[in-house]
């Protein structure tokens, strides 16, 4: 079956009008998610994760799929018209986005936004739907301990690059590894860490967990800083750039797409990472680099590109190799192991309409997405006003009826409200929560992989070292936690020397 048979399979599977309906309702929560500041598009999905259960696997990964990448297209909104990021990933936005509007542009820069980021997340999905079968077909050569070695790698550059120090990120994958090792044994069925509670013994669920640290958690501490804004009063016109800022914006859009996607791919890297990188990039190699962050088009162009390329970029792992790069993809991933399906190099085999039915959903959902953006710019604004303290009753209610749809057990509103609390502490001291969420989720099949390659080796660890690709990523993974330690031995001859 060649290229253009698969895409046809891929429309004709999503024309169904259901799975239309529901792309257009995931694109469009997911665009009021981003303009929406204090909630971002993992707390979103975490809140509407229970409802794709009560779905087919194509129809809820079309749904997640499209909150994901509407947030990042909304995200650039309230970057522009109030100076304060929709979602993390629009934060560099805010630096020329906010004086384009200031100075009577907010049209222009909105326009370029959208333009920007239907033309990078276009080029993400033909460059997925390219590389991801024959990437497939690569991996078919890993065993256990080529899998234990990308996913211990996996985990290793998200701790590298998360939020705040790497300590804090190996105690949240740690406890991430911890929550997944709670309930049965998988392989001899004895129970771990249950301590004779009843409601741990089918282990600690994923959808409580993340709605309560993200769900609860957000809330909490959004609660406590007040989130108060003020749109910018600004004649919000012209929506279509003109010449003269499409001959400056074409090539940080082409770059920021080629930019994004590859960051999107690599574990850890994601949006966030791709919308700094872009910026940097443009800055340095602008004729200009002084009119950056006076508002340069430049400036909102590169970045809003690169984040919506990086969304594309981060299903390649997830649907070629089963290994999700962010914890917005290991919720992905949890709701496909929920129907029974499982991420990797036969998924493209074995599953075709449902990996070309989402390859088809993207590109109707960035076409939906542009439809959408420029003219219910009005709408979007007026939904800005609405005070927070009228919208985090709605968020809890979602995560009240969400985690206990999901089982009618009442336990679960417990375990939420546990994690809520550890989320809100957690934010407090800067302990970042994508490293626990990926480790949760791969934490069983790293067990596997890893309790296989012993049964393989007759116990010996140095089968981890012998195989040529996983000695590779076991090289990498050791050299990025020993840099770590470079700057406490640079202070060790100084203390040393006091002493």
């Amino acid at each position: 079956m060649d290229i253009f048979e698969n895409i046809v399979l891929g429309f004709s599977v999503l024309l169904h009008p259901a799975n239309l309906f529901v792309c257009f309702m995931g694109v469009l929560t997911g665009t009021l998610v981003g303009v929406l500041p204090g909630l971002g598009p993992a707390a979103a999905i975490s809140l509407l994760l229970p409802m794709t259960f009560k779905l087919s696997p194509l129809t809820g990964i079309v749904m997640l799929a499209g909150i994901y990448y509407g947030a990042m297209y909304g995200g650039s909104t309230t970057s522009i018209l109030v100076n304060i990021p929709g979602e993390s990933a629009s934060v560099i936005t805010c630096l020329d986005g906010y004086q384009m509007a200031r100075k009577g542009r907010a049209g222009p820069a909105l326009g370029i936004a959208a333009f920007g980021s239907f033309i990078a997340g276009t080029f993400s999905i033909i460059t997925l739907m390219l590389i991801a079968p024959p990437l497939a077909r690569m991996a078919l050569k890993f065993g256990p301990p080529e899998y234990f070695a990308l996913m211990l790698l996996g985990l290793m550059v998200l701790s590298y690059l998360s939020s705040g120090s790497m300590a804090k990120a190996w105690v949240m994958a740690a406890l991430g590894f911890f929550l997944g090792t709670i309930g049965q044994d998988r392989m001899i069925g004895t129970l771990r860490f249950t301590y004779n509670i009843d409601v741990l013994m089918d282990g600690v669920g994923l959808v409580p967990v993340v709605m309560g640290f993200f769900g609860i958690g957000e809330v909490l501490i959004n609660l406590e800083g007040s989130l108060k804004h003020e749109i910018f009063k600004t004649n919000i016109s012209n929506l279509f750039p003109n010449l003269q800022d499409w001959g400056k914006a074409i090539l940080p859009i082409m770059r920021g797409s080629v930019l994004g996607f590859l960051l999107g791919v690599l574990p850890g890297g994601g949006a966030i990472i791709a919308s700094f990188a872009s910026y940097a990039m443009e800055k340095r190699l602008s004729k200009h680099p002084e009119e950056f962050g006076k508002g340069a088009i430049e400036g909102v162009a590169g970045p809003e590109s690169a984040n919506n390329a990086a969304t594309g970029g981060a299903f390649v792992p997830l649907l070629t190799m089963g290994i999700p790069c962010n914890v917005i993809m290991a919720l992905i991933m949890g709701a496909l192991l929920v129907h029974g399906v499982r991420p990797g190099p036969f998924f493209v085999k074995q599953y075709p309409d449902l990996f070309w039915g989402t390859i088809a959903s993207m590109y109707i959902g960035n076409v939906m997405l542009l439809i959408l953006n420029l003219p219910l710019i009005g709408i979007w604004v007026k939904i800005l006003k609405i005070p927070y303290h009228l919208l985090f009753p709605l968020i809890i209610l979602f995560c009240l009826i969400g985690v206990f749809s999901l089982n009618n057990l009442v336990s679960d509103i417990y375990v939420m409200a546990i994690f809520g609390m550890l989320g809100y502490l957690m934010r407090k001291l800067q302990y970042d929560g994508a490293p626990m969420v990926l480790a949760l989720v791969l934490s069983p099949l790293l067990e596997d992989a890893f309790r296989q390659s012993l049964l393989m080796s007759d116990g010996s660890f140095f089968i981890f070292f012998q195989r040529p690709i996983s000695l590779g990523l076991m090289g990498v993974t050791i050299l990025l936690a020993l840099s770590n330690l470079i700057p406490w031995f640079k202070r060790r001859p100084i203390e040393s020397k006091e002493d």
